[in-house]
């Protein structure tokens, strides 16, 4: 009797426990600037999303750790900056899994405190070793780095191949009819944007000419998987369903999902119902989508009764950018609309419009409604999801990322960053923000195709210049003349962040 009681008394604390842990849900938009969203001043209504930051935190300082997808998803999972592994610039179609088995990440920390983890939306973080094995097992990948379930675009929607990887395998596979995906045009007659310009329902701007899938010319070749292919128009759709029959499944338990949307990246093809909702085209039409599906996972929450036990964090994968490869009158179409507020650049830059994006966390019953100016990085999840969860990070894993828990959760008083690394896709630029300093190196000055606003002012001359964000929040005015000590102590601070390898600190 003895036993028994002592055993229901464990079985009692572990179920304590458990009911202490929320469910977390990473929402991850790509390319969404700091403007474009109604409760950070955007033109085009987004009301799920301002419901989730009338009813959490929304944070003025939020960024991510990279002006490009590839190294803030590589970053946001791993805890450790881009810039520190090769191989962590925007991944081709063939490109092999970045994320070794053996890496410490966020969901392997989650799935050792007992969560269920899966990851939904785009991947963008290569497949497979050496290549990606289109017509068997995706292996190494998501499953063998810390999530029990992946249902992916497996690149991006602009990148071939068009298909769903469900788990380890590409979904509704054809062995009579097999996928084959090169960087070069398989035959004289394979249709391109090039030749078979005339035909395309959305015309390229520069690049994303080669194989057309569903009207749109893309990067990369690929023929076959028939089947398996999939229209733009029904990604959204996709992910909102998936998601949900995940979280049903998985209610009785702690889960972790990664919820990565690939609006509003280009081509911004918006489902049926959603385009023209929008004066802004296709680019603001997406970003209705977008909100449409932050509130079907909200409504799946309510329906669960799970919105008390779930911490939602809302934020993006770098700035704003119009012209991305497509003639979509994202330029044209944009009228008074800021994609990124005030701020300076958008995507590939590390000025802060590349990398400070809408960020809000939301934990109904647990957290406060707020604002806050604090700093806060997706680079940091890792190490403060462990904390929530109780768990220990080895001293060598997660080496960027800071516990910033009781600053997410909005508690008063909590400090987040005293500084932040901005990078862009590698190439040796760096911004560091350190309080109202910012901190911009420029090793490489080619200006990328995309436009990223409608006015772009041309770089400074200078590697260093130096930028007071309380008076001048869009970076104009360079003070390093009038700062050299400021100059000084930033660049040495700098200097050591990339040579240190690591910016969390060592026990």
């Amino acid at each position: 009797m003895k036993s028994i009681l002592t055993l229901l008394s464990l079985l009692a604390l572990v179920s304590a426990r458990a009911a202490e842990r929320p469910n977390i849900i990473v929402i991850m938009a790509d390319d969404l600037g700091y403007g474009d969203v109604s409760c950070y001043g955007g033109k085009v209504p987004t009301p799920a999303i301002d419901r989730l930051a009338r009813e959490g935190v929304r944070f003025t300082s939020g960024y991510c750790s990279a002006s490009t997808c590839t190294p803030t998803r590589f970053s946001l999972l791993t805890g450790t900056y881009a810039f520190r592994q090769k191989g962590t610039g925007i991944a081709p179609p063939n490109g092999p899994a970045i994320i070794k088995p053996g890496t410490e990440t966020l969901p392997a920390i989650l799935k050792r405190a007992g969560y269920a983890t899966a990851v939904i939306g785009k991947w963008h973080l290569g497949l497979g070793d050496p290549a990606p094995d289109w017509n068997g097992e995706l292996k190494p990948g998501p499953l063998d780095i810390g999530f029990d379930h992946a249902f992916l675009l497996p690149t991006t929607n602009d990148r071939v191949p068009q298909t769903f990887v469900e788990d380890r395998r590409v979904k509704n596979f054809d062995s009579a009819d097999p996928l084959w995906v090169g960087n070069q045009q398989p035959s004289p007659d394979h249709p391109t944007g090039i030749t078979h310009r005339s035909t395309l329902k959305m015309d390229w701007s520069h690049g994303h000419n080669q194989t057309i899938h569903n009207g749109i010319s893309r990067i990369g070749f690929y023929t076959g998987g028939t089947k398996a292919r999939f229209r733009d128009e029904d990604l959204a759709d996709t992910w909102v369903k998936q998601s949900n029959h995940w979280m049903e499944a998985n209610k009785d338990r702690p889960f972790f999902l990664y919820f990565a949307s690939q609006d509003i990246h280009v081509p911004r093809v918006a489902h049926e119902r959603f385009q023209g909702k929008t004066t802004l085209g296709p680019r603001g039409d997406c970003i209705v989508q977008l909100d449409w599906c932050v509130g079907e996972l909200m409504k799946t929450l309510d329906r669960l009764s799970l919105a008390e036990k779930t911490l939602v964090i809302f934020c993006s994968d770098n700035g704003p950018v119009l012209d991305d490869g497509y003639k979509d009158a994202a330029v044209e179409k944009l009228g008074d609309h800021q994609p990124a507020g005030p701020y300076r650049g958008g995507k590939y830059s590390v000025w802060e419009g590349g990398t400070r994006t809408p960020f809000i966390t939301r934990w109904k019953g647990t957290i406060a409604p707020a604002v806050s100016d604090e700093v806060v990085c997706t680079v940091d999840f890792a190490t403060s999801f462990a904390a929530l969860t109780g768990q220990t990070v080895a001293d060598t894993a997660c080496r960027d990322s800071l516990n910033v828990l009781d600053a997410l959760l909005g508690k008063p008083g909590a400090k987040g960053r005293d500084h932040v690394l901005q990078q862009d896709n590698g190439s040796g630029n760096f911004g560091l923000r350190a309080g109202d300093w910012k901190l911009v190196r420029l090793e490489k000055r080619g200006q990328s195709q995309a436009r990223v606003s409608k006015a772009e002012r041309p770089l400074p001359a200078a590697k260093h210049t130096l930028y007071k964000l309380s008076a001048d929040p869009g970076e104009r005015t360079d003070v390093s003349a009038a700062h050299p000590e400021i100059v000084q102590r930033l660049t040495a601070q700098l200097d050591k962040l990339i040579t240190d390898g690591r910016s969390r600190p060592q026990p």
